[in-house]
């Protein structure tokens, strides 16, 4: 054999090795043959057509055949494949359709296929309807009519409402209305004694609210957990009270203060001009005498005489005027 036959041979074989590599990758012959052995009516043609598509048949065909096995005759490949081009999970809502069929749980094709698409995870939507979820709520604080602040934790036990999966609430909802619910029946109690010795009245209360309206949820149960004794708010806010009113008292009694202290200094102010009022009249008396005098209506025996006057009224105002020396200070003759 010469090099030009050995080149030959090597090439179609290369050649060879190739086109079953294409071949199988783009007619997948035994996917197709294990669809057929299960039952599933598809053809080669329609698998290569997937991969032009760009629809992986490792992804079609394994639901079909799961979804032919659980007897479920509305699944289309056709329908599969737009579920995939639309940028949803096959394998969750052909999971969540044989699980459905097998709970007696009403889930058309087309409702899976639209829960799938708005972002919820079908498969686990289901299974939370077989088998429903406890969700703990974080701890509610609330106020009795007495004043004393009790902390509440509940357990809510939930099953997906598949009806309302699409365009309902989700937990965060369903734990805020449970919360509310708690704070409101804490709340209108008289006594915290009485939510300590009847907690099922709680979530009695609650329950007939109907908190999952419009949720993708129905709630089977609120269960209170536990509850615990904090702080007396009411005793809190009447110290606070009392202390605010002491301000105020304080402020007003400041205020009057500052206002007759402001009164006194006016008084001693007008003391003070009428004083130099008084001065001021004294020093006219000089004037009016020597006026007198030059006018010939005062002689000079009446200002002896009013002179003599004057000194003795000074004389009787100091024997009048008792002692400030103390008990051994001479008295005055």
């Amino acid at each position: 054999m010469d090099t030009s036959s050995l080149y030959l041979t090597a090439f179609l074989v290369v050649g060879g090795i190739i086109f079953l590599i294409l071949f199988f990758h783009y007619v997948p012959f035994f996917l197709w043959l294990s669809a057929k052995v299960s039952g599933v009516n598809i053809s080669l043609v329609q698998l290569f057509l997937m991969r032009i598509r760009n629809v992986p048949p490792y992804v079609i065909v394994p639901g079909l055949i799961e979804a032919h096995k659980a007897g479920l005759g509305n699944i289309t490949r056709d329908g599969l494949e737009a579920h995939y081009l639309a940028g949803g999970h096959v394998e969750k809502v052909v999971h969540a359709l044989v699980s459905a069929a097998k709970a007696n749980i009403d889930l058309p094709f087309q409702m899976a296929t639209a829960i799938d698409l708005a972002g919820r995870d079908v498969f686990e939507a289901v299974q939370m309807s077989v088998n429903p979820k406890v969700i703990d709520t974080p701890p509610v604080t609330a106020v009795a009519k007495d004043g004393i602040q009790l902390i509440a934790k509940a357990r809510v036990t939930v099953r997906a409402n598949i009806r309302q999966l699409v365009g309902g609430a989700g937990e965060d909802t369903v734990l805020a209305r449970v919360g509310e619910g708690i704070v409101s029946s804490i709340g209108s109690s008289e006594s915290h004694k009485s939510v300590l010795e009847n907690p099922d009245s709680i979530s009695k209360l609650v329950l007939r609210k109907g908190l999952d309206a419009g949720t993708a949820f129905e709630i089977l149960s609120i269960d209170i957990a536990d509850i615990d004794i904090g702080k007396n708010i009411g005793a809190a806010l009447q110290m606070d009270q009392a202390n605010a009113d002491k301000n105020i008292a304080q402020a007003k009694a400041e205020e009057r203060r500052a206002m007759a202290v402001a009164s006194e200094q006016e008084m001693k102010a007008k003391a003070q001009e009428a004083r130099a009022k008084v001065i001021e009249a004294e020093a006219e008396v000089p004037k009016a005498m020597a006026e007198a005098f030059r006018n010939g209506n005062l002689g000079i025996m009446d200002y002896y005489r009013m002179k003599n006057i004057q000194a003795d009224t000074d004389m009787r105002e100091t024997i009048a005027r008792p002692a400030t020396g103390g008990s051994n200070a001479p008295l005055n003759k």
